[in-house]
């Protein structure tokens, strides 16, 4: 999946390109819109804290770090057991387990409290009162989507394209 951002200059006209993507078969789970504080954007697809901050990517790292971390960890504890305790390979998984689960809890706390880094170069327009839509879609369908913003909604500013998305957001 491919993400792609594009700013729109109000309301009804993001309402417009919701309903042509949902027409073109795109699911609303898939449609994020990001306005300024305030902005009605009633029954709209509105971004959800996954797509407003670093959560995802911050979960990713810690759980990798914690991991790699924890299974350090388990392996010094196996070579060098501590008083004398006869320890296995399940305590390097266990360890591993803890430092993957620990990592995630700290970094999640972190990422939650950072804004989305790929949002950042759009504060600027959002605060002005333009619409932020984000628009996931599978690598084959890319040029389609945009070809379908620009068609129909040629003000719309075509932002850029972030090239993974996690599938669980």
């Amino acid at each position: 999946m491919r993400r792609l951002y594009f700013l729109l200059p109000d309301v009804d006209r993001a309402r417009a390109v919701v309903e042509d993507l949902l027409l073109k078969r795109v699911e609303e789970r898939h449609i994020h819109l990001l306005a300024r504080r305030g902005t009605p954007l009633e029954d709209l697809p509105q971004a959800t804290i996954a797509q407003r901050t670093d959560l995802v990517p911050a979960l990713e790292r810690g759980v990798t770090i914690g991991g790699a971390t924890g299974a350090l960890a388990g392996l010094v504890a196996v070579a060098a057991p501590p008083a004398g305790l006869v320890l296995g390979g399940g305590a390097v998984l266990a360890m591993a387990l803890a430092g993957a689960g620990f990592g995630a809890w700290a970094s999640s706390l972190l990422g939650v409290s950072t804004p989305n880094s790929q949002i950042r170069q759009f504060e600027e327009a959002i605060e002005r009162g333009e619409i932020l839509m984000m628009v996931d879609v599978p690598k084959n369908r890319v040029e389609e989507i945009e070809s379908l913003i620009r068609t129909h909604h040629p003000a719309a500013e075509i932002g850029g394209t972030e090239p993974n998305i996690p599938p669980f957001p």
